[in-house]
């Protein structure tokens, strides 16, 4: 019994999103879509994005809380560059479009370097060494925009963001030209984003340390592992995924400020955790973020198609997280023990 309870727990997050899914298909004839799931993966490319460093950060036993601000000055920083640089002439598009784009990554990684040598080196808790670079964070999103939405996005990212690449075409005739199945590009995004850190993970002697420094500090000093190294690696790493789910929502979204994505960090963490990695260290993956990711989105849009009091759905959606979460842990430490 003990066996089968411990096989179950490895699966608990997977079959929590499989149930999610079956319930929300037999509740509502709208759910169970391909339009809808498209909208699905559409709706949660950018939180995937943006859970990839944070598979990272908790994989070490860390804590990043300055994701979501994180994300919404790189957005910033990147169109009010771009508007710049529209009223520059001779510059090429290639120029105009791709340089924002580059400083606003830049500057965010060096905004996750500096949180990562406060945390490795200066010895400051990530809680508390991230909540400054939050607020900091905000402070120069807001700076940039005096508080007004910047409405010059460079076409690219608006392409990224709205268009998809059509897989399967019509029958012979009228419809040829009409694709049955199309993937958002901003989707195609995410899973090469997933598939780059599950290679880091998986295959590299970088992933090895990150379980290493998660699992035991100290034993993976002694061992000879670089921890402050791969500690600082890490937040910068974050930091850019973030700054990378930004600059791809200003995309979709049309435009840039300095607020706009409430309960990005919440979600971002909720969804790794529900997926199964550990916020304690050294267990989980990106596999497991995947799942999460999917379960978080499956979730928020199923509810979207059920007739509940609106003002009642964040209440429900918490409810319904701190119940998967505990299932989950529950069934990890049965694994476990």
């Amino acid at each position: 019994m003990k066996r089968v309870l411990g096989k179950l727990g490895g699966l608990a997050p997977l079959i929590t999103c499989l149930a999610m899914l079956l319930f929300f298909s037999l509740i509502t004839d709208t759910f169970l879509t391909s339009e809808n799931l498209l909208n699905i993966l559409r709706q949660n490319s950018a939180l995937a994005i943006m859970a990839v460093g944070v598979t990272f950060i908790l994989l070490l036993g860390e804590i990043d809380l300055s994701i979501e601000n994180m994300a919404i000055f790189a957005g910033v920083l990147t169109a009010f560059l771009y508007k710049m640089l529209m009223d520059m002439p001779g510059l090429s598009p290639l120029v105009q479009q791709g340089l924002p784009i580059l400083a606003a990554i830049a500057a965010s990684a060096a905004f996750g370097l500096v949180n990562g040598l406060g945390v490795s080196r200066l010895g400051v808790p990530s809680f508390m060494m991230t909540l400054a670079m939050f607020l900091i964070a905000k402070g120069f999103a807001l700076k940039v925009t005096r508080g007004s939405p910047i409405f010059d996005v460079p076409p690219v990212l608006g392409y990224i963001g709205t268009k998809s690449i059509p897989l399967l075409r019509g029958p012979e005739g009228a419809e040829a030209t009409r694709p049955l199945l199309e993937v958002p590009l901003i989707t195609v995004a995410a899973v090469v984003c997933l598939l780059l850190a599950l290679i880091v993970l998986r295959y590299t002697r970088f992933g090895r340390n990150v379980y290493a420094v998660g699992g035991n500090r100290n034993a993976a000093e002694l061992s000879g592992v670089n921890v402050r190294r791969t500690l600082a690696v890490c937040f910068c790493l974050c930091s850019i995924t973030a700054a990378c789910s930004g600059i791809i929502l200003i995309g979709r979204l049309g435009s840039a400020q300095a607020g706009g994505l409430d309960n990005m960090l919440i979600a971002c963490i909720s969804a790794v955790v529900l997926g199964g990695t550990s916020l304690f260290g050294g267990k989980g993956g990106i596999a497991n973020t995947i799942i999460g990711v999917l379960t978080f989105g499956i979730l928020y849009n199923g509810l979207n198609h059920v007739q509940i009091d609106i003002y009642l759905k964040e209440t429900i959606t918490g409810a319904i997280l701190l119940a998967a979460l505990v299932l989950n842990v529950t069934m990890a430490k049965v694994r476990t023990g």
